[in-house]
C-alpha cells in the first residue's frame, strides 16, 4: 500500500465504504424482489457522492459511470416506474461496484486509475433506455431539466426578483453554501465546489480567501456558510442546478445580483477566474480506519469519536505486551524468593490490576466485529448461483462477535473457500432438490459464537453432503491414506478434502477442479493458531467449524518445566493435567505408548525425548501428564511438573529454529518472569507429528 497525500487518503476511504454501502444494498433488494424508496435514496445519494468526490480527483472514468448509474435511481426515484428489472439493476450497480473498486485498488497500490468505463456505461444507458420504453416514458428526455409535478422542492433561499438588467459579461450570482453538520473536511468540499465552476464562471470570489491555508475556514464555513460571489453566462436555474449538487450541502441561498457592489468582497479590479490551488496544501488529516461521518441533525456538538492510525494500535498492543512481561520479570524474580514482603506483594497486586485493565482496555479497542466480513459472502451465493444456475440462500447469525482485527483480516478467504464449496459441491440443481423432497432453494448458515478465548465459526449447509466413498477412492488414489481403510472414521475420511491438490470434481470450472482452495482454508486457519474440521451428513448436509483464537497478542500459557528447559502451552488447547499411574500406560502394536482415562485411549508423547533434553523426569508416576486438544483428538504431553499459569506475549522463534518448526511442534517462544526463554508448543502440530508418526 503506497502513501498518498491526505486528500487521496480520504478519498480511498470514503469511497471504499461507500462501495461497501452499495454493494449490501443492491443485494438486499435484488433478494426482497423490490427497490424501496429508502433503499433508492441511500443508492443515489451514494452514487451522487461517488460521482462528485472522483470528478474533484479528476478520475474521469469513476465519475461518469456512477453518474451514468446515479441516472437509473434518479429515474426511479422521480417517476416511480411500474417495470423495474431488480436482478439486472443489482447486475449493472454490482458491476459498477467492481469496476470503481478495481480502480480504487490501484490507486492505492500507487498505481493510477487508467481502465475505461464506456462499456459499462453504454450498458447502463441502454438499460435506462430500456426501461423508460418499457414504462411508456420518452427515452430521450432529461429529467433532471424537466422534473415531474409533485417533487420534493430543494431547500433554496431565492432573493426577490431583480429588474435591472444583467451585469455586463452575463449575469451576477451570490451563493451561500451550508454543509450538513458533522460531514467534516467543509473546506476541501468548498474547494470541489469551486472546481467545479472553474469552467463556467468569467469571475469569482469566495470567503474565507483562504479554503485550504487558512486553519479557520472550517470555523467560518461551519458558522456563516461558504460564501461565493460569481459572474457567468448560465441563467438562474442552470447555476443553481449546478450549485444543488454540491455534496453534503444542506441549505443554499441563491440570489441574483444587479451589480458588483453589492457583493462586499467583490474587488474593485477585475479578477481571472481561474482557481490555482496553493503549492502545499492544508488538508486535514482523516487516518486509516476512520468512517465516513454521516449528516448530523440539529446543532452541532463536541465530537465523541476520534479516528486512530491501525499502526498506532499495534505499537500501542506491542508497548502492553512488553509492559506484561517487565511485570513478570519484576514479581516473579528469583531475587525476591523466600523474602517476606506485605508491601511489595501488596503493590505487585494493584499493579497486576491496572495491567490487566490496560490489556483489556486495548483489546477492546482492537477488537471488530465479523458483521463486515460475513456480510462479503453475499456477494459470493449470489454470483456462484447465478453462474451455476443454483438457488441458495445466505442466513447469518451472531455476526457481532468481534476478533482482534488481525484475526479478521485473514479469515475472509478461507470463509470464501468454505462458501463457495458449499454453493459448488453441497447445493444441489432446483430440480434435484425438488426431487429429493427438499425447497427448491438451499440454505447455507454461517454463524459465529464466543467459546472461553476463542470464536466457533459454522459453515452449514442442507445439500447432498460429502461423497464418502469418493472422497476415499480420491485419497487412495493421491496416496494419503495414514492408516488402514477399515480403522479410518468419518471425519478422518472427509478430513481429506483439505489436503493440498485434493479435488473430487471430474472437470474443472471457474470455481473448482483444481485441487486448491480448501487447502489455503486449512493454512490461513492454522496461522492464526486455530483448528478447521468438517462433518456431513449423506442428503442432509455438510458442517465446516472453525475454531480461532480471539487474539493473537497476548495469550495465557501454562509453562511445563522438561529438565533444565521450560516449555509453554497455551491454556485454550489443555483439557486437563493429572499425575498418571504407571499401571495406566500401555503400548500399542506399534511400540507408541498410550494412556487410558476415563475409557478413552489416547497417545502419549515425552518432550525430553521428542527436544533431546537431557536430566528430565523419565518415571511417568512421577512427572505430570497434560491432556492437549489438537483438533479432533486430543494427546497427552509428558512433562517434569507445571510452573504455573502467565500471561505470554509470544514472539517469533529464531531462525534456525523457524526451519523446523513444522515437525517440531513449536510455535513461537516468550520471556518468563525470571528472564529465561520458554519455546511455545503448537498443539496442532504435536497432534500431526504423533498421528503421522
Amino acid at each position: 500500500m503506497a502513501e498518498h497525500e491526505p486528500m487521496v487518503e480520504v478519498f480511498i476511504y470514503e469511497t471504499r465504504q461507500f462501495l461497501e454501502q452499495l454493494e449490501q444494498l443492491a443485494l438486499k433488494s435484488e433478494q426482497s424482489g423490490s427497490f424501496t424508496p429508502e433503499d433508492v435514496n441511500e443508492i443515489f445519494r451514494a452514487m451522487h457522492t461517488i460521482k462528485g468526490s472522483a470528478a474533484m480527483m479528476m478520475f474521469n472514468e469513476v465519475s461518469t459511470l456512477a453518474h451514468s448509474v446515479e441516472d437509473i435511481f434518479y429515474y426511479i426515484r422521480e417517476c416511480h416506474p411500474e417495470q423495474v428489472e431488480c436482478s439486472s439493476i443489482t447486475d449493472l450497480v454490482l458491476g459498477a461496484v467492481d469496476f470503481i473498486r478495481t480502480e480504487i485498488d490501484a490507486l492505492d497500490d500507487g498505481g493510477k486509475p487508467a481502465t475505461s468505463s464506456e462499456e459499462l456505461r453504454e450498458q447502463t444507458k441502454f438499460f435506462l433506455r430500456t426501461m423508460k420504453e418499457a414504462n411508456g416514458d420518452d427515452p430521450d428526455k432529461d429529467l433532471r431539466k424537466a422534473k415531474p409535478a409533485g417533487t420534493k422542492k430543494q431547500q433554496y433561499y431565492i432573493g426577490a426578483a431583480k429588474e435591472a438588467a444583467p451585469a455586463p459579461g452575463g449575469h451576477l450570482f451570490s451563493a451561500v453554501v451550508f454543509f450538513s453538520a458533522g460531514c467534516e473536511m467543509e473546506e476541501v468540499r468548498a474547494y470541489a465546489i469551486l472546481n467545479s465552476l472553474q469552467d463556467k464562471v468569467k469571475e469569482i470570489h469566495y470567503l474565507p480567501e483562504k479554503l485550504l491555508e487558512d486553519p479557520a475556514a472550517v470555523d467560518f464555513i461551519r458558522e456563516k456558510g461558504f460564501q461565493l460571489c460569481f459572474q457567468t453566462e448560465m441563467d438562474g436555474t442552470e447555476a443553481k442546478k449546478l450549485l444543488d449538487q454540491s455534496i453534503f450541502m444542506e441549505r443554499l441561498e441563491f440570489q441574483e445580483l444587479k451589480d458588483r457592489k453589492e457583493c462586499s468582497y467583490w474587488p474593485q479590479e477585475p479578477v481571472p477566474a481561474e482557481l490555482t490551488p496553493p503549492a502545499e496544501p492544508v488538508v486535514p488529516v482523516v487516518e486509516k480506519g476512520a468512517r465516513p461521518m454521516p449528516p448530523a441533525h440539529g446543532e452541532p456538538h463536541e465530537a465523541q469519536m476520534i479516528s486512530v492510525k491501525v499502526e498506532k494500535l499495534d505499537r500501542l498492543m506491542d508497548l502492553v505486551g512488553e509492559l506484561v512481561i517487565a511485570e513478570a520479570m519484576v514479581t516473579q524474580n528469583p531475587d525476591l524468593q523466600g523474602l517476606e514482603m506485605d508491601n511489595f506483594s501488596k503493590a505487585a497486586r494493584q499493579l497486576h490490576k491496572i495491567n490487566g485493565e490496560l490489556q483489556d482496555s486495548v483489546m477492546s479497542i482492537r477488537m471488530v466485529p465479523l458483521e463486515g466480513t460475513f456480510r462479503k459472502m453475499n456477494r459470493i451465493v449470489r454470483d456462484m448461483t447465478k453462474t451455476l444456475g443454483k438457488k441458495a440462500r445466505l442466513v447469518l447469525s451472531g455476526e457481532s462477535t468481534e476478533v482482534d482485527k488481525n484475526i479478521i483480516e485473514h479469515i475472509s478467504d478461507p470463509l470464501m473457500h468454505i462458501i463457495r464449496n458449499s454453493i459448488d459441491h453441497g447445493i444441489e440443481l432446483p430440480e434435484k432438490r425438488l426431487a429429493a423432497g427438499k425447497a427448491e432453494t438451499g440454505t447455507v448458515e454461517l454463524s459465529a459464537e464466543n467459546a472461553g478465548g476463542e470464536v466457533v465459526i459454522r459453515v452449514k449447509d442442507d445439500g447432498a453432503g460429502l461423497n464418502r466413498e469418493k472422497i476415499l477412492a480420491k485419497a487412495r488414489t493421491n496416496g494419503i491414506l495414514t492408516k488402514p481403510e477399515a480403522e479410518l472414521t468419518d471425519k478422518e475420511i472427509y478430513s481429506f478434502i483439505f489436503a493440498p491438490g485434493f479435488s473430487t470434481k471430474e472437470k474443472v470450472t471457474e470455481f473448482s477442479g483444481r485441487g486448491v482452495g480448501m487447502d489455503v482454508v486449512v493454512q490461513n486457519i492454522k496461522s492464526l493458531g486455530g483448528s478447521v474440521t468438517v462433518d456431513s451428513n449423506p442428503g442432509a448436509g455438510s458442517t465446516t467449524i472453525i475454531k480461532i483464537p480471539l487474539t493473537l497478542a497476548i495469550i495465557q500459557g501454562m509453562s511445563l518445566a522438561v529438565g533444565g528447559s521450560s516449555y509453554t502451552l497455551p491454556i485454550t488447547a489443555i483439557r486437563q493435567s493429572f499425575r498418571p499411574e504407571e499401571r495406566e500406560i500401555f503400548q500399542d502394536p506399534d511400540g507408541n505408548e498410550m494412556i487410558m482415562v476415563r475409557g478413552e485411549c489416547y497417545p502419549v508423547i515425552r518432550l525430553h525425548q521428542l527436544y533431546h533434553v537431557k536430566d528430565a523426569q523419565e518415571k511417568l508416576g512421577k512427572g505430570i501428564l497434560v491432556l492437549v486438544e489438537t483438533g479432533q483428538r486430543v494427546l497427552g504431553v509428558f512433562a517434569d511438573r507445571l510452573l504455573g499459569v502467565q500471561e505470554i506475549v509470544v514472539k517469533p522463534v529464531p531462525k534456525y529454529i523457524q526451519q523446523l518448526s513444522d515437525s517440531n511442534g513449536i510455535s513461537g517462544c516468550t520471556l518468563l518472569g525470571d528472564g529465561s526463554i520458554s519455546l511455545v508448543l503448537d498443539a496442532q502440530q504435536l497432534g500431526r507429528a504423533i498421528y503421522t508418526s
